[in-house]
């Protein structure tokens, strides 16, 4: 597929094991182990996963490492509408 790269997610010591990058034409993914967590798009709302947004420690870790902010600031910003919970993983 053109336009798409995918890498692994740098933590404090590297590269993580399970966690992912996807680069689109379209903005960039979040994917832990098999499930897309995250989506920032180019343009439009950042949309987390309905249901594996906050699936696990491992996730919730990475997820705020890819966010830059801890749980309560995403929390925060679902409850205001700054971000959209969506179904990231139809179709998969």
């Amino acid at each position: 597929m053109k336009n798409l790269k995918v890498t692994q997610l740098q933590g404090n010591n590297g590269a993580v094991k399970n966690q992912f990058e996807i680069q689109t034409k379209d903005g960039i993914y979040f994917q832990s182990y098999n499930s897309l967590i995250v989506f920032k798009p180019v343009k439009g709302k950042i949309k987390l996963d309905r249901q594996y947004w906050d699936y696990s420690v491992t996730t919730s870790k990475y997820r705020n490492l890819f966010l830059g902010e801890n749980k309560k600031a995403t929390e925060r910003k679902i409850k205001e509408g700054v971000y959209v919970l969506a179904d990231l993983n139809k179709n998969n």
